[in-house]
């Protein structure tokens, strides 16, 4: 069974950073796509980026918010992907999933056949 697991979560001041990790057991996540989604309290779990499968370096983001702040990447050798968060603001907080999806990237969740646990992120001072 696949199994995904989040790390680098946390509290952050406004402006500050955070780089979340998104590590799954007994595959390679090379070949699938993984995105990072994210519920706030209250609201429906929204996409926020996607990496394409099969080593592509290609990324699709779901919103405005990410522009300029959120980067995702795949480190290959660690068989890791990443989401490097910049500029954070009060409105970012909410709980970051990684999903793994076998085929294309999408912002649907439904897409996604694999799930972690999910992260909080805190911005506040």
């Amino acid at each position: 069974q696949l199994q995904v697991v989040e790390s680098g979560g946390g509290l952050v001041q406004p402006g500050g950073s955070l780089n979340l990790s998104c590590v799954a057991s007994a595959v390679n996540l090379n070949y699938y796509s993984i995105a990072w989604f994210r519920q706030a309290p209250g609201k429906e779990r929204e996409g926020v980026s996607c990496i394409g499968h099969k080593l592509g370096e290609s990324t699709e983001d779901y919103g405005d918010f990410v522009k300029g702040r959120f980067t995702i990447s795949r480190d290959s050798v660690r068989n890791t992907v990443y989401l490097q968060m910049n500029n954070l603001k009060p409105e970012d907080t909410a709980v970051y999933y990684c999903a793994v999806a076998e085929f294309n990237c999408s912002p649907l969740t439904s897409d996604y056949e694999y799930w972690g646990q999910g992260i909080q992120v805190t911005v506040s001072s």
